[in-house]
């Protein structure tokens, strides 16, 4: 018997990929890939300079992870890769980083079918 469980993670990426998601354009150095992604957000605590509390969120970006292939393989995401969005007449440039404590990327289901990149935006660009 199939896993049923897989089954609908398989389900659920295809409609997020086809229905819930814009392409977006994936950078590591000079590698580069377009990907389906559906844009979300993770909020976290962070302490500044004074040792204050702020709370603070992320962009995220939550793309299939067998899409996710540079320079011929799949790969994970690494902080400074770029992630470029068009917005209108702009182009939003996003950078991966590190939420505190050290994770950039997780699992988006519990398969590992799709990944949750956690990204700032960094640059904006007129086209």
């Amino acid at each position: 018997m199939a896993d049923l469980l897989q089954q609908a993670v398989d389900w659920l990426d295809g409609v997020r990929t086809s229905h819930l998601s814009q392409t977006v354009t994936y950078q590591r150095g000079g590698e580069s890939v377009q990907l389906a992604a559906t844009l979300g957000s993770t909020g976290y605590e962070t302490s500044d300079d004074f040792g204050a509390t702020v709370q603070a969120r992320t962009t995220d970006f939550i793309v299939s992870a067998e899409a996710l292939v540079l320079d011929g393989q799949v790969t994970t995401p690494q902080p400074g890769d770029r992630i470029s969005v068009t917005a209108g007449a702009k182009v939003l440039v996003f950078e991966v980083l590190a939420l505190p404590g050290g994770e950039h990327f997780r699992l988006a289901d519990p398969h590992g079918r799709m990944l949750r990149i956690h990204t700032k935006q960094v640059d904006e660009v007129l086209i």
